[in-house]
């Protein structure tokens, strides 16, 4: 069964940083495109970043463009989040999603597989 672990996250205060991991397992990492939702209480879960399988492309959400950064490193299995300037409204519990077409992962938001998601908290 496929998983996705995601680590890193935590309470911090505005202005600060943060670094989320997600390590996959038994799936064929370099074949899929990763991305990152996030929910907050009482909201909708959201896209926040995506990556090609290769790398070679990335999307943001325009609430994080700038801030945040996804990266991955398919040797190790792992896709990652770097998040700079951190703001109270970036609190949420953030999601790792792992998908065949970067295309739905980024426009429809839906995924073959997710992870059970690590929570950020952002105080002002």
């Amino acid at each position: 069964q496929v998983q996705l672990v995601e680590s890193g996250g935590g309470l911090v205060q505005a202005g600060e940083a943060l670094r989320l991991s997600c390590a996959a397992s038994r799936l064929t990492f370099s074949r899929y495109a990763m991305g990152w939702f996030r929910q907050a209480p009482g909201k909708e879960r959201e896209f926040v970043a995506g990556i090609r399988s290769s790398g070679s492309t990335t999307k943001y959400a325009d609430s994080v463009l700038g801030r945040f950064t996804i990266s991955r490193d398919n040797a190790k299995n792992t896709v990652y989040l770097q998040m700079n300037s951190l703001k109270p409204e970036d609190t949420a519990v953030y999601y790792c999603a792992a998908d065949y077409s970067y295309q739905r992962l980024t426009t429809v938001g839906s995924s073959d597989y997710w992870g059970q998601g690590t929570q950020v908290t952002v105080s002002s």
